[in-house]
């Protein structure tokens, strides 16, 4: 079946080539897909470029793996540099890049698409363009974690005959009001410092904002319990070193304009669960203040197809699927397994 047989037609994609570069060794390629899209919120359909990575040998089962925002097509380690879910695509991880043929890309935004936002629908079309010019008819699994899981869902969606299981993890069919909440004011923050000629403050008070929605208020309570100081004139809290530094290294990978988009794209996420026509796992955590544990509850109530849920008590809060390696690696083996069993 072909990639046009499977997509509604308002966000028809043209034929995808690609080009590879030459591989440091058997298991790694990357490159670029050269793909025709129109963009769920642009006026026109429109040529773009998708940058892409492919690990693993090449007769394994391919998954695509997708993550938060700040995540690109580096998932796992490369040259010596590690990837972003490193944890779990290193030697005898439950993604082990020796076993799997892991796939990622960088993330479209409103920019490259000359539209007025990117959308989630947007990233599925793409990820359908990059499998259409490695050849790959159809993934073992699609991984996706926070907005990735909103992406895989998206593209369930559009392509369930182009996917044998979905494992969503930490993302689900609509963002929760309380969170798009958070996320309209880190924008706010963005965008007067861009008025303002400081996008980079901006950006780091943002990330900060941010850090305090993806823990949650047990790691808080535990890690910084201590009296508030005065020192210099003013009032300094326990957490401040680590939120100013986990700013001062957003600002280091990533930019603001890019920022925005990203940020409302999950905004915008929303489908209907009954579109989703792929056995799916749907994995959360119990202090996941973005993605509150009744919103999967919901989703899997409405999935238009076997769904199972399962709920990981963390301290981490959303940040949990990078940090609670163990627990969540057995559950992605079992759905893993689960897929090969639909083979």
């Amino acid at each position: 079946m072909s990639l046009l047989d499977l997509q509604p037609a308002r966000h028809a994609l043209a034929q995808s080539t690609t080009s590879a570069s030459a591989p440091r060794d058997s298991d790694l390629h990357e490159g670029e897909a050269r793909l025709w899209l129109q963009p769920a919120h642009g006026h026109e359909a429109r040529a773009l470029r998708v940058a892409w990575r492919l690990h693993g040998p090449a007769a394994a089962p391919v998954i695509a793996v997708l993550g938060g925002i700040s995540a690109d097509r580096q998932v796992a380690d490369a040259a010596g540099q590690p990837g972003w879910w490193q944890a779990q695509t290193a030697r005898d991880g439950a993604l082990d890049v020796a076993r799997w043929r892991v796939l990622s890309f960088d993330w479209l935004d409103a920019e490259s698409l000359a539209a007025d936002a990117v959308d989630s629908r947007d990233q599925a079309q793409a990820l359908a363009g990059v499998l259409d010019a490695l050849g790959i008819a159809r993934l073992h699994a699609l991984v996706g974690a926070s907005y990735g899981a909103m992406v895989g869902l998206a593209f369930a969606a559009q392509f369930p005959a182009r996917l044998r299981r979905l494992i969503a993890i930490a993302g689900a069919h609509r963002a929760h009001p309380q969170a798009a909440a958070l996320r309209a004011v880190q924008r706010g923050i963005v965008r007067f410092a861009l008025d303002s000629g400081d996008a980079a403050r901006g950006l780091a008070l943002a990330r900060q904002l941010a850090m305090i929605g993806y823990r949650s208020p047990r790691e808080l309570a535990r890690r910084f319990d201590a009296p508030a100081v005065l020192a210099a004139g003013r009032v300094r809290v326990a957490a401040e070193d680590w939120l100013e530094g986990a700013g001062a290294r957003f600002v280091q990978r990533f930019d603001a304009r890019r920022f925005l988009a990203l940020s409302e794209s999950i905004d915008l996420h929303a489908l209907d669960p009954a579109a989703v026509r792929v056995p799916t796992t749907l994995i959360g955590f119990s202090t996941d203040q973005l993605v509150p544990v009744a919103d999967l509850c919901a989703l899997q109530r409405g999935l238009g197809a076997p769904c199972e849920l399962h709920v990981l008590d963390s301290d981490y809060g959303h940040d949990a699927f990078l940090k609670e390696t163990a627990t969540l690696g057995a559950l992605l083996r079992a759905a893993l397994a689960q897929a090969a069993g639909h083979e």
